[in-house]
């Protein structure tokens, strides 16, 4: 028979057993941290019928899609987790108590081209507040802290949460005469950062079809930079001239005025107006997370407040406010770039290695050592000593479990910490404490070096 050559899809990520618990142990952290505000986890369908999630679609999106059909059914592969989010509040809204808050940690499908970084098969690590009605803006003050101590226990530390309103900027272009052309100017000042402002002039004039004047003008708003509070007194001297504008400041005003209290440090948070995120989805306060260090990778949280999450399944007015982290390619360039810490990848915190025929006494210590919370592996193989404790060590397991004649006479356990070679003769509930404080040491550990 012809062996088929194994082979995974381009575009579609798989783990060796150590990068997959480093993952996991990102996926942890986000998951922890998630709850402490609140926030309740969801899991959605991966397969959807295709009119459900092309609601909203079209254009990129509908080109994008994994659609197929099975049966009679037409159906697609989620692209996003906010678009079932919306489904999932109109369909259940009768069973829901609002605000909504929840988190999901899934994989989405996009059929674009893979490249570096880049993937059609990826997580999204999302957090969502559903109001019904209406939804206070300290909705939108609270999630720069879930930014800020998401990256935070992950070990990151020079990373900025960038921040601006839309309402700023479409009451800023509304202002200049200039309402129908916002969507391309919004498109061509998201370039700024790549282009310089002398080619962002030359676009604005070009292709936009401004005047010297209104480019001018454009410029020097977009470019006003300092402090929080020297960028909000800059702004105060267009209030007065759009409404718009002065609400969406107002807006912006409130969310940086809690920043303190959220515990989220001004160094980790710029309001910067060239930040405008989905042109015609979100309404409000709008956020992307860089990592001041590695530019490069562009946005690694971003998201904002919208209006109605809903408007294409229900009538009722459910707005909301959330962000989404594309994690696969945050682990990718982490681990690209060496910044993953050692020590969260290890399946088992003590490996059982029995030094009799008589398995009974190892299978007995392994089951204790599991009731008191400890992750243990026994080791039955038929190999050298030495090679044992390699299986050990390649495997990062920090201790080893040697149960012989002696141990089993006297009833306790020799406990090998690989580490430092330091070896102890304990009783089973001794070794587990042991055993238990150093995982416990090494779950304080950032995931990052």
């Amino acid at each position: 028979m012809e062996k088929i050559r194994p082979h995974t899809l381009s575009g579609f990520m798989e783990l060796l057993p150590a990068p997959q618990l480093q993952m996991e142990a990102v996926m942890q952290v986000l998951r922890e941290t998630y709850a402490l505000y609140g926030f309740t986890p969801l899991d959605t369908p991966a397969i959807e019928a295709a009119d459900v999630l092309l609601a909203k679609g079209g254009g990129e999106t509908e080109k994008q899609i994994y659609r197929f059909q099975k049966g009679d059914g037409d159906l697609a592969l989620r692209f996003d987790l906010t678009v079932p989010l919306a489904k999932y509040v109109a369909l259940h809204y009768n069973e829901l108590t609002f605000p909504f808050r929840r988190y999901q940690i899934g994989k989405v499908y996009r059929g674009e081209r893979a490249q570096r970084g880049r993937f059609r098969e990826f997580y999204q690590a999302d957090i969502d507040v559903i109001g019904d009605g209406r939804l206070s803006v300290a909705n939108e003050a609270e999630i720069p802290s879930v930014i800020y101590r998401t990256f935070s226990r992950l070990g990151l530390k020079r990373f900025q949460i960038r921040v601006n309103n839309r309402k700023i900027l479409n009451g800023f272009y509304a202002m200049l005469g200039l309402g129908e052309k916002s969507g391309d100017i919004m498109r061509a000042v998201d370039k700024l950062d790549k282009i310089g402002p002398e080619k962002l002039k030359a676009i604005l004039l070009d292709d936009c079809g401004l005047t010297e004047a209104q480019a001018d003008e454009i410029l020097s708003f977009i470019t006003i930079r300092g402090t929080n509070a020297e960028v909000l007194s800059a702004l105060e001297g267009y209030r007065g001239r759009n409404e718009t504008l002065d609400l969406g400041l107002d807006e912006l005003r409130a969310v940086t005025q809690y920043l303190s209290a959220f515990g989220v440090p001004e160094e980790n948070f710029a309001v910067d107006l060239t930040i405008a995120r989905g042109l015609d989805y979100y309404t409000g306060t709008v956020y992307e997370t860089t990592l001041l260090d590695h530019p490069e990778i562009g946005s690694v949280c971003s998201g904002g407040r919208y209006d109605n999450l809903a408007e294409y399944y229900t009538d009722r007015q459910l707005p909301g406010v959330g962000i989404s982290i594309g994690l696969t390619r945050l682990f990718y360039v982490l681990n690209e770039q060496n910044m993953l810490a050692a020590g969260h990848d290890s399946p088992a915190d003590v490996l059982i290695v029995p030094m009799t025929d008589d398995l009974g006494p190892a299978v007995r210590l392994a089951t204790g050592l599991r009731e008191a919370g400890v992750r243990a592996q026994l080791y039955t193989e038929n190999r050298k000593f030495k090679q044992k404790i390699q299986y050990a060590d390649k495997l990062h397991i920090p201790f080893v479990a040697f149960l012989g004649e002696d141990e089993i006479a006297a009833g306790t356990v020799s406990v090998k910490r690989l580490a430092t070679a330091e070896q102890q003769t304990l009783r089973p509930e001794d070794a587990a404490k042991l055993i238990l404080a150093a995982a416990q040491d090494a779950k304080k550990q950032t995931i990052l070096k």
